[in-house]
């Protein structure tokens, strides 16, 4: 078969050079990390906030909060993606994302990007998410907006 012939994923396949990472391992990822952040984090919030933090209902309890519940969280992340090109968990499992182009690392617009659309594959009930099981190149739509695909890493 002539390559301009082939489909994206023959041209891959063909070459070994590239597997696209799918939903499952992308999601033990991420159970991975969140695991990795709450061994982190809440012993910050117990020293500061003690035991009631998290009996609480509310939602923010103060600046110290916001800080390493949520502003942490995004620049670890981002900080994350632009040197490793993985999280912690995508690491361990031997994933990275990459530009979808040029398959290097994302740069930071990209990194940013793909945070923000996080928000967009999550809230129509994270069919953006799911969507990464039906996609050829298991792309969630975080990685559609932000020009990346998650591919295992070659020893």
């Amino acid at each position: 078969m002539i390559e301009s012939e082939m489909t994206d994923s023959e041209k891959k396949d063909s070459n070994q050079t590239v597997q696209y990472v799918g939903f499952w391992l992308r999601f033990g990822a991420s159970v991975i990390d969140s695991i990795i952040l709450i061994m982190f984090t809440y012993p910050f919030l117990f020293l500061i906030y003690g035991g009631q933090y998290f009996d609480s209902a509310e939602s923010v309890q103060g600046f110290s909060d916001v800080i390493i519940t949520y502003a942490f969280p995004i620049i670890a992340t981002i900080l994350f993606w632009i040197y490793k090109s993985a999280t912690p968990g995508k690491i361990l499992l031997r994933a990275k994302i990459v530009d979808e182009k040029t398959g290097n690392k994302p740069t930071v617009k990209q990194s940013v990007i793909r945070y923000l659309a996080y928000y967009v594959s999550l809230i129509p009930l994270g069919l953006g998410f799911f969507w990464i099981a039906w996609d050829d190149k298991k792309q969630g739509w975080h990685d559609k907006i932000a020009g990346t695909i998650v591919i295992l890493r070659h020893q």
